[in-house]
């Protein structure tokens, strides 16, 4: 994987750049054994191996990684943190319940943080990262006709967020908007799960592309608050269809 500040010339670039993980930002070879164990498990939980509501043994994951309970109980912690996880006393650790609270506060958060995104890349324009979005939006267009993406079309618009966050020069800034972006993709999942809403939320990512290199950075910002506000609330919908179907 290349280094977060390096250019990108093309799709193979970019699709390899942003990874779909905790600690993206960070060689493998940095990580403590706690962020070895929180970002393998982090996988498993946004990739939708360890549903909602699942229970997480330190004892099983400690004999799994070959390590004592410590790492395991730190690594929760971290997960916990990344809003992935939560921690009950006498109780033990879940994989954390999808909430419409949550989420309205998530979204409200991460509009905020992109819309500063934007207008920071508005403020110093790249012809490069123009032409990513571009492909990257073809990228949409042709997964979002696919009967099951199995996630990938949200996936994708995960990483189109991170390449435009770490074009804008605040590290800081990228830093929160991925942690955010991480939280949120099992709520995108939900709500980009139809053919629909897909191809609707592509429609939207291309108008907000053409109007960015039109240099309408207000209209960008309208679509892409619309975007986000459309997602989410397919999300809470679905959300409530679940909740449903578990009491009857």
């Amino acid at each position: 994987m290349k280094p977060l500040d390096a250019p990108l010339e093309n799709l193979a670039d970019w699709e390899g750049a942003v990874a779909f993980r905790l600690f993206a930002d960070q060689q493998a070879l940095t990580l403590t054994v706690s962020e070895q164990i929180a970002a393998r498990l982090g996988d498993r939980i946004l990739g939708g191996q360890m549903p909602t509501g699942t229970r997480i043994g330190e004892q099983e994951l400690a004999d799994e990684f070959a390590v004592s309970r410590g790492p395991v109980r730190d690594a929760l912690r971290i997960l916990e943190r990344e809003g992935l996880v939560t921690i009950l006393a006498r109780r033990g650790a879940l994989v954390t319940e999808l909430s419409a609270d949550e989420l309205r506060e998530l979204l409200e958060i991460r509009a905020g943080l992109f819309e500063l995104v934007v207008r920071k890349l508005a403020a110093a324009p790249q012809p490069a990262l123009l032409a990513l979005l571009r492909a990257g939006v073809e990228r949409l267009d042709a997964l979002a006709g696919v009967t099951d993406d199995a996630g990938e079309y949200a996936e994708t618009t995960y990483k189109l967020l991170i390449l435009c966050a770490r074009q804008s020069g605040n590290q800081r800034l990228q830093r929160m908007l991925t942690a955010l972006s991480l939280q949120t993709l099992r709520y995108s999942k939900l709500g980009l799960a139809s053919v629909q809403r897909r191809q609707r939320s592509a429609a939207l990512w291309r108008e907000a592309t053409e109007a960015f290199a039109l240099g309408d950075v207000e209209r960008m910002v309208a679509l892409t608050r619309q975007r986000i506000e459309e997602s989410g609330a397919e999300a809470i919908t679905q959300l409530a269809v679940q909740m449903n179907s578990k009491g009857s």
